[in-house]
């Protein structure tokens, strides 16, 4: 049983202190939306402009025209990036602080859309995704599930507190690559990973001291 709470302890302080050796973003889930949307709360969905992000390039916008789709199962205003916006479309999660995991409903998802995640120089690239790492065919089908999905996006090592921006093009530019209901999960913080331990030290010497009163009846 001792053995059992080390390696558990052990496991913990090794989330809580991955260095910055292996610092990557890799694909955690690509879920096929729904409509209406039933992914995760949003910590931003583009809805008023006031709590949102601060962005360069892009366009927040509604609807759907002939440059801009709203992505299946959005509502209201979506982050959108085209031919007829500035690009690339970078949104800015700086005050955000170190980001463990994030999410967003990529809308109806084209083999020309590229995401990256850039570390606080705005050149280092930490994460760098295209549209066929999504969903391939990426098509750009504006109604099915498997191109407007919920994808979500681990950050590992270092790059959880390097990473700040989150840029968006089309290449070659065309009509576009929208986004919606972005979710944002931070680093625990260390009382958190303090409590997880404790909690793993107390399950561990609990079932001990079980394992020992049930050998002291044997006995």
């Amino acid at each position: 049983m001792r053995k059992f709470t080390q390696a558990a302890v052990a496991g913990a302080l090794a989330l809580a202190l991955s260095g910055t050796a292996n610092a990557a973003v890799t694909i955690g889930s690509i879920t096929p939306g729904t409509n209406p949307y039933s992914g995760p709360a949003p910590t931003y969905n583009f809805d008023t402009l006031g709590t949102t992000p601060t962005t360069v390039g892009g366009a927040v916008v509604s609807g759907t025209n002939s440059s801009h789709a709203q992505p299946f199962g959005s509502a209201g205003s979506y982050f959108s990036v085209g031919p007829s916006d500035t690009q690339p479309g970078t949104i800015d999660l700086s005050s955000f602080g170190d980001i463990d995991s994030l999410s967003f409903l990529w809308g109806s998802v084209d083999s020309y859309n590229v995401l990256d995640f850039l570390a606080a120089d705005g050149v280092t690239i930490l994460g760098h995704f295209v549209g066929n790492d999504i969903f391939n065919p990426a098509n750009g089908n504006q109604t099915d599930p498997n191109t407007n999905p919920v994808v979500t996006f681990l950050l590992n090592g270092g790059s959880q507190s390097s990473f700040t921006y989150l840029r968006l093009t089309t290449d070659p530019s065309q009509n576009a690559f929208e986004i919606d209901n972005l979710a944002i999960n931070p680093v625990p913080e260390p009382a958190t990973w303090a409590m997880m331990l404790l909690g793993f030290c107390g399950i561990g010497m609990a079932m001990r001291r079980r394992s020992t009163h049930g050998l002291a009846q044997v006995a």
